[in-house]
């Protein structure tokens, strides 16, 4: 098959981050498109403007937002003007965005890696979706590269994490988060496969697919021993095998059940997604089944307010692609999931267009960072609205 090239890739981009893939056995109308509401749509527009001029104000003299030792939250912030839906705040803020991208690419390191002091997969994973975001084709040799050293990173040491993708470095550990992360920057990024000379030219999709099962609660699917396949936790998803950052419960027989919860399993979602799985395959099913179960805009399900904005973040990507405008709750009650999400970021924007957690959990309490989240997330559900 031919090789799209970066330009080609224009007519589709803004669903690059903004909704994700569609299933392997779906076409693109599964993505849900909510009845338009025009109020709240332009509402959901003018807060995603102030979010982004409020970000804007915010870089420092060098081109970086918030750590410069993270180049991930720059581009984050970058990402989110690519996805202005007006347009007028990328035209306006072009000098701001363009000093961004320079300071992202003083960041490639001679391993094809885009990172500072640490977290290799999390800085380069998110910075290659900013340079793919841009469109600029002089962007392609360094995306090329990058995929190369994410493919490198593959955990195969034939154990638990075997498949999966860890932070990089010194932490070893793959988890269900960090392989989504990969998985998002390799998925977009196949396109240049092909031509990442002396390098590994994609994952061991098996294996990622083998990862994935085994860090989420269901047995059958997940050969780890912990797995235990009670009612409350059954088709979610914990941090990775053996670990969830839920803790875990006491069950009637005597056995100890890690908890799902909820940005884990939102993450185990889309990593299925980007593994090209069939939206009718058990697993898929099963961790829908546990979201919907699990739905609230309260908490992040089993974790309270800690990551909360994540949660909400990879909620309006993995729901979106689902292909779902509404969900049953348990109580029969069916909501119509994109807005009240969209209420939701419009009651807590701050007057001065920044969002914040006041639990830190996660980083969460860097404006920048729960800012960036909070736009990504609004222009996920602008184009549905």
């Amino acid at each position: 098959m031919k090789k799209l090239s970066l330009l080609m890739l224009s007519v589709v981009i803004a669903a690059t981050v903004l909704i994700p893939p569609a299933f392997a056995a779906e076409k693109q109308k599964s993505v849900a498109v909510s009845k338009q509401d025009l109020s709240l749509k332009l509402e959901v527009e003018n807060a995603i403007g102030k979010g982004l001029s409020w970000l804007a104000l915010r870089q420092n003299s060098a081109g970086h937002w918030s750590q410069p030792e993270y180049p991930a939250l720059s581009a984050l912030v970058l990402t989110s003007f690519q996805g202005d839906p007006s347009g007028f705040y990328k035209r306006k803020y072009e000098p701001q965005i363009g000093k961004g991208y320079r300071y992202l690419l003083s960041n490639v390191r001679p391993d094809g890696g885009i990172y500072g002091k640490d977290l290799a997969n999390y800085n380069t994973s998110i910075s290659m979706m900013a340079l793919l975001m841009s469109n600029n084709p002089e962007y392609e040799p360094v995306l090329k590269r990058a995929r190369g050293f994410l493919v490198g990173l593959q955990d195969k040491r034939g154990d638990q994490f075997d498949g999966g993708i860890g932070y990089g470095g010194s932490y070893k550990n793959s988890d269900i988060v960090n392989t989504s992360f990969a998985l998002e920057a390799l998925h977009y990024t196949r396109y240049l496969k092909s031509d990442v000379a002396g390098e590994a030219e994609d994952l061991d999709w098996k294996a990622v697919v083998k990862f994935i099962s085994r860090t989420q609660n269901l047995p059958g699917y997940n050969d780890q021993k912990w797995v235990t396949g009670d009612a409350e936790n059954r088709g979610g998803f914990v941090y990775f095998p053996g670990d969830s950052k839920a803790g875990d419960k006491l069950l009637p027989d005597g056995r100890v059940a890690l908890r799902s919860y909820g940005s884990g399993s939102y993450a185990g979602l889309l990593s299925y997604i980007y593994a090209q799985m069939d939206k009718n395959d058990p697993r898929v099913k099963e961790v829908y089944n546990w979201l919907s179960a699990n739905y609230t805009l309260e908490e992040n399900p089993g974790m309270g307010q800690e990551g909360l904005y994540y949660y909400y973040h990879t909620m309006a990507k993995a729901l979106s692609t689902y292909g779902v405008d509404s969900i049953k709750l348990k109580n029969g009650k069916t909501v119509n999931w994109r807005t009240d999400l969209a209420k939701r970021f419009l009651d807590l924007q701050k007057e001065d267009g920044s969002w914040v957690n006041p639990t830190g959990r996660w980083w969460e309490r860097d404006p920048v960072l729960v800012t960036s989240y909070s736009v990504l997330t609004l222009e996920i559900l602008y184009r549905g609205l």
